[in-house]
């Protein structure tokens, strides 16, 4: 009987040690030809964004869609009894983990041993990383922290992968199950029965549970035959499984089938600790995600907003219902699908520059532009205005990639 988790786990109260970073000539998009000042200070004096502070392009966040995306996302987890540990890899901004954390974050995900290394300098109390670590320098600086008590999770799909953790002193471990034609995990239940013994053998490993994603499927039904392979290959594993039992899947775009097929308690003998990962929900966007969020099918179990804005200036009408904006490859996503824009259509982009097709425009003109896929917005800026809803600046995010 799949019954409701009764309690989920949540974090406790963390208050990360993040640097108050100088911001000076080098920060994009800030205008500080002379002189240095701190990111707080800056943010103290509550700049506009059009008051001759900033320069173009520039990307900012806005408070009040990142507030309620947090907000969301923690009370839906909580709702269908999941813990969450978003993907920190979406911004690497020390302030936006400490602000799911405060909503309840349970962990936080990164993707490699560098992203975890900053994690654990910033004070972040318990990482899953969503990828096989091999690195035996990393593996040996990682076996140390846990022996300290750091709570680290690495994901495994293949003996060699057990073999390595175990030689640079342990770690807890989650097999990962894959899929055909996807990026890593274990491509049947039979492979993730090897790799879960060698785990469960090795000294100092700890076998924690299942970890899975999603997010490469295209159609609802493949999803749903996946997530169902998976609980299927943590039936396979239960003997070698500890009393808890971490079972962890969920990209942006299908978490409502994850909480479908992974909810409730349905591991006689276990209970199962479900996790979802989502992270690009913390800004969410207008395009990708905007056009998949799980709310478009389940529009009562919440929404979100996209937080992400880009402002670039139009530098030249070369010809008429064409106009070319300073904003380009280096500024703005574009990986999976073309900013957006009301004054036209962005048709192409170069390095730093953007094709708009559309009339209206002159040079000069500044122009808001929304932004498809926060993962690859983020790394493109070392610093980010945060702007209240009357385009006063309240904080300065800093990247960490």
């Amino acid at each position: 009987m799949r019954d409701r988790v009764p309690e989920v786990k949540g974090g406790p109260p963390v208050t990360l040690d993040i640097p108050d970073e100088l911001l000076d000539w080098r920060a994009k998009g800030f205008w500080l030809p002379e002189g240095s000042v701190p990111a707080r200070a800056f943010a103290a004096a509550r700049h506009s964004l059009f008051d001759g502070s900033f320069t173009w392009p520039l990307l900012v966040v806005r408070e009040s869609a990142v507030r309620a995306n947090i907000a969301t996302m923690a009370a839906y987890a909580l709702r269908h009894g999941f813990s969450f540990a978003p993907h920190a890899k979406t911004s690497m901004a020390p302030t936006l983990l400490q602000a799911q954390l405060a909503a309840g974050a349970w962990a936080m995900t990164v993707a490699t041993a560098d992203q975890a290394l900053v994690l654990r300098r910033l004070g972040v109390p318990r990482v899953l990383i969503a990828n096989e670590v091999l690195d035996p320098t990393a593996l040996g600086w990682l076996a140390a922290q846990a022996a300290q008590g750091w709570q680290v999770y690495a994901q495994t799909d293949s003996v060699a992968g057990v073999e390595a953790a175990a030689a640079a002193g342990g770690l807890p471990l989650l097999v990962e199950l894959g899929h055909a034609g996807g990026r890593t995990g274990c491509r049947t239940v039979d492979e993730v029965v090897a790799v879960a013994r060698a785990a469960a053998d090795a000294p100092g490993v700890t076998l924690a549970g299942l970890t899975a994603y999603e997010g490469g499927l295209t159609t609802a039904d493949d999803v749903d035959a996946f997530l169902a392979a998976q609980v299927e290959a943590v039936h396979a594993i239960a003997d070698l499984l500890p009393a808890e039992v971490i079972v962890s899947a969920g990209g942006s775009a299908w978490f409502d089938r994850v909480v479908k097929a992974l909810e409730g308690q349905w591991l006689d003998g276990h209970t199962v600790h479900a996790v979802l990962r989502s992270g690009a929900s913390v800004t969410h966007d207008d395009g990708f995600y905007r056009e998949r969020t799980p709310f478009n099918r389940e529009p009562g179990e919440g929404s979100l907003a996209a937080a992400l804005e880009m402002y670039a200036q139009v530098l030249s009408v070369p010809e008429p219902g064409l106009a070319i904006v300073g904003m380009g490859k280096r500024d703005a996503p574009f990986d999976e699908g073309l900013p957006i824009t009301d004054v036209g259509e962005v048709v192409k982009m170069n390095d730093h520059h953007t094709y708009v097709h559309g009339s209206g425009l002159a040079v000069g003109d500044l122009v808001r532009f929304g932004l498809s896929h926060p993962c690859t917005a983020f790394d493109k800026w070392r610093f980010i205005p945060v702007a209240d809803d009357n385009d006063v600046v309240v904080d300065v995010l800093h990247t960490y990639f």
